[in-house]
């Protein structure tokens, strides 16, 4: 009787799970059954096998779009991560100043993605947007629609402006989840700032900054609205990471090797995932022991 009470609650969100599970294994069949014909039209389907995934494994574009997309998001965790991390530390911990820098972090993460190139698009053009215009202003020929590496240079910034907030905001609750005690332990032994950041705030900020790195590596690599809005994925191919490949690919009716590429994408940010949880977890073991 009390085993059942103990987990009687999973019985209340087993409905959810139900529903959630459901309205993602059709649109995951469908795909499949794409992936797998060569459809001609209505009714006009006949069974490839794996021959579309032979051949987006092959196709170069495809690699250079993966290549494109590893180097955009791990910039995007080399300075967000960091960044957030050097924000939350700075944040008071008392009095109103806290919840007024709770809300200024929290307003990008409130503007719709779309909404967010928008606001770069026009902040960014060279004749009239504010950093075009300083930039050219001071002589750096700044043009992020001619320049492959000031179109580089913007997405990434966008990025960061867009989603540092978030890594702040889960880095300063971990900080503030950490007992006095220890500080006062490391007050009374004479710790430095550095120590204590390494030995007391680092350890207890594992297990948010895990969520952290697993979020932004999913949200970075399955980026699409922000830079397909602001460049459009150019100029030429410079900034066309793989969900923008793969959109081109299902608007010019290429059903089958995009519904290939989508299961392909799908299990390449499902292993990377795992991958990146299994390193930040032996890391926290590491440090425990």
């Amino acid at each position: 009787m009390e085993k059942w009470e103990d987990n009687r609650a999973w019985f209340m969100v087993l409905p959810v799970f139900v529903i959630v599970a459901f309205s993602a294994i059709i649109p995951l069949m469908t795909v499949v059954n794409y992936s797998v014909q060569d459809i001609f039209g209505p009714g006009e389907a006949y069974f490839v096998g794996i021959e579309w995934f032979a051949e987006m494994l092959s196709n170069h574009r495809l690699h250079d779009a993966l290549l494109r997309q590893f180097l955009f998001s791990g910039l995007v965790l080399l300075i967000e991560i960091p960044l957030g991390v050097m924000i939350a530390l700075a944040m008071p911990t008392q009095g109103w100043r806290v919840s007024l820098c709770l809300v200024l972090l929290a307003l990008p993460l409130l503007i719709p993605w779309n909404v967010i190139g928008t606001i770069w698009i026009i902040f960014t053009r060279p004749d009239i947007g504010l950093m075009g215009v300083s930039l050219n202003g001071l002589g750096l020929d700044f043009d992020h629609t001619a320049a492959p590496l000031d179109a580089w240079v913007t997405v990434m910034l966008m990025e960061v402006w867009h989603w540092t907030p978030l890594v702040a905001l889960l880095a300063y609750a971990g900080l503030r989840a950490i007992p006095d005690a220890y500080y006062q332990a490391a007050r009374i032994d004479g710790a430095s700032a550095w120590a204590v950041f390494r030995y007391i705030q680092l350890p207890k900020m594992r297990g948010v900054l895990t969520i952290a790195v697993l979020l932004r590596f999913m949200d970075s690599f399955l980026i699409y609205a922000e830079p397909f809005v602001l460049t459009g994925g150019g100029p030429g191919n410079s900034t066309t990471f793989l969900s923008i490949y793969l959109v081109k690919l299902a608007t010019a009716m290429d059903l089958g090797p995009a519904a290939a590429f989508s299961i392909i994408y799908f299990l390449i940010v499902l292993l990377f995932c795992w991958l990146f949880y299994q390193a930040l977890q032996n890391v926290g073991t590491g440090d425990k022991s």
